[in-house]
């Protein structure tokens, strides 16, 4: 199996992957068992539709976890992920969110090499981001930023000149506003 590419694979402001319209939320609601995750990814690759972010977690229930997956693509292929993700046994709920109100948020980590005179217009972002400083290191800074995916994508461009080190992104998860079920 192949080293995965550098976290630098953010798409920057203007590019495809930021302002595509066909970047679709979808959740899952999912039985807790092994393999159910292998099966869930399996429908998309069988379509050639590509995962860009996955999160999964525990569910409100116990014995359920929650899958939110961002994928971009066809949406009559996306049509056709989701009825095949509805008839897999362990899948209780397959919904997609695109159209929906929903509130969303991701976390990101950025890693900066930066020198001491740097540090003021680093901080001067961060604040306007109100991310939060979780590492000072005698050449670099560790910032925490959530938010949604399109502000965070912001706030890493405008951290790119200083030498973004490493990047470490959480995807996005939703919740649908009110009492729809996400």
């Amino acid at each position: 199996m192949a080293a995965p590419e550098p976290a630098a694979t953010v798409a920057a402001p203007g590019d495809a992957a930021t302002n595509r319209g066909d970047l679709h939320t979808i959740s899952l609601l999912v039985s807790d068992r092994p393999g159910v995750l292998v099966r869930v990814a399996l429908v998309f690759a069988r379509r050639g539709y590509n995962i860009e972010s996955l999160v999964v977690s525990p569910g409100a229930r116990g014995g359920f976890s929650r899958m939110t997956i961002t994928c971009s693509g066809d949406p009559a292929t996306l049509s056709q992920i989701i009825k095949a993700l509805g008839k897999l046994v362990d899948v209780v709920q397959a919904t997609d969110h695109t159209e929906d109100r929903a509130h969303e948020t991701e976390i990101a980590l950025v890693k900066i090499a930066s020198t001491l005179d740097q540090r003021t217009a680093i901080l001067q972002i961060a604040e306007h981001y109100s991310a939060k400083v979780v590492d000072y290191g005698s050449e670099s800074l560790i910032l925490r930023a959530v938010g949604a995916s399109d502000k965070l994508d912001t706030f890493i461009e405008l951290l790119r000149p200083f030498g973004i080190v490493e990047l470490v992104r959480s995807g996005k998860i939703l919740m649908a506003r009110g009492l729809l079920e996400t």
